[in-house]
């Protein structure tokens, strides 16, 4: 389970994965709410918590909830910006029992770092991760990669090394939320993809296992899509700020669907029973080409939101699949990257003033 405790942040990034209409959710869960949902989900079988925003540090009830899920068997960790963290919070949150913290960087120089996140956080950032080594967590770093920043990969390795990183993920950009706003400014070229991953192999074979690294490959150059989360209602439960409960992060985008919300129903109710997470599940939903695709059970169709944003209809086969009739959208997109032309309009970063501007859907270019 990710449990969104909130979609505040001090942080304003440009490929935020928070609802492009942010501004306009709901009020958020309160203590006792977040101690029902975890003890409901560890019912239903959950096994891994973990607690994620926004920013989950502007709670200020995040060592009772880890503590509670501490107590009920699950395996935490905490994503953050580092914001907020300061030697008393993390102590407490050690005393509580939460398992790791993943950092997340923007970049490796502070000024990339500081204009991604529109913010000056890179020298807390790194004293932060210093923080996490003197607490005795397992240190894991998280990077985004794109355009403007997929060429200091080394620098981006380097200084990982340096911190003493033991988990690093490299995750290219996936296009929703204030990604696809972006689309235009981050989707880097082929040739920047492939030294990336160049690099970081190379870095595989010289830090051995001193540093486990995971890059994760970008949709739209992979030809091929991947499972939606794993299996849409498969293994994955998130449980946003408001309480609506959803199979992805970003689905509550999707029209046409309903997903409820944990205030009104159980989660088990909501798990096997609720239409939001039935529609996609499995195979009985697909159209063609993906119905009679010998691949089906690999892939599952692929991402649903990339469906919708590229082709208007989430049960539509994943566009970056060449079968798909809207691959010619992601083509496109990719020849923009190639030539560098693609962006006419301002980046714009994540606020709540861009957020009440912004259609919660099909907000970016397509």
């Amino acid at each position: 389970m990710l449990a969104e405790l909130t979609y505040r942040c001090p942080l304003h990034c440009v490929y935020c994965y928070n609802p492009v209409d942010f501004a306009r959710q709901g009020d958020e869960l309160t203590t006792a709410q977040w101690l029902r949902v975890l003890r409901e989900a560890r019912a239903l079988g959950a096994v891994q918590c973990g607690f994620s925003g926004g920013e989950p540090l502007l709670r200020d009830d995040l060592e009772a909830l880890v503590g509670e899920a501490r107590a009920l068997g699950y395996y935490t960790n905490l994503l953050t910006s580092g914001v907020g963290l300061t030697e008393g919070r993390a102590a407490a949150l050690k005393a509580a029992g939460l398992d790791h913290i993943q950092l997340s960087f923007q970049d490796s120089t502070r000024e990339m770092n500081d204009f991604l996140s529109h913010t000056k956080t890179f020298e807390l950032k790194e004293r932060v991760g210093r923080m996490l080594r003197a607490q005795g967590w397992p240190m894991v770093l998280n990077v985004v990669l794109h355009r403007l920043n997929i060429d200091h990969i080394e620098r981006i390795l380097g200084m990982a090394e340096a911190l003493g990183v033991q988990y690093l993920e490299l995750a290219n950009t996936q296009y929703h939320s204030w990604a696809e706003v972006n689309r235009a400014h981050l989707l880097p070229s082929r040739e920047q993809l492939r030294h990336a991953e160049a690099v970081t192999a190379a870095w595989r074979v010289r830090l051995q296992d001193r540093m486990k690294i995971y890059f994760v490959p970008a949709d739209y150059h992979e030809g091929r899509p991947k499972k939606c989360m794993n299996g849409w209602g498969s293994v994955f439960l998130t449980v946003a700020p408001d309480g609506v409960a959803l199979p992805c992060h970003t689905a509550r985008m999707l029209p046409g669907l309903a997903f409820p919300s944990v205030l009104d129903h159980a989660l088990d109710w909501i798990w096997r029973e609720s239409e939001g997470f039935a529609r996609y599940r499995g195979t009985a939903w697909m159209k063609e080409p993906c119905a009679r695709c010998p691949e089906r059970e690999i892939d599952l169709g692929g991402c649903r939101c990339q469906a919708f944003l590229l082709g208007g209809d989430p049960a539509l086969a994943d566009p970056v699949c060449p079968k798909s009739p809207h691959h010619g959208a992601v083509e496109q997109a990719v020849a923009q990257a190639q030539s560098g032309a693609g962006a006419t309009r301002p980046i714009r970063f994540r606020d709540r003033a861009n957020s009440l501007a912004l259609s919660p859907t099909r907000c970016g270019p397509a």
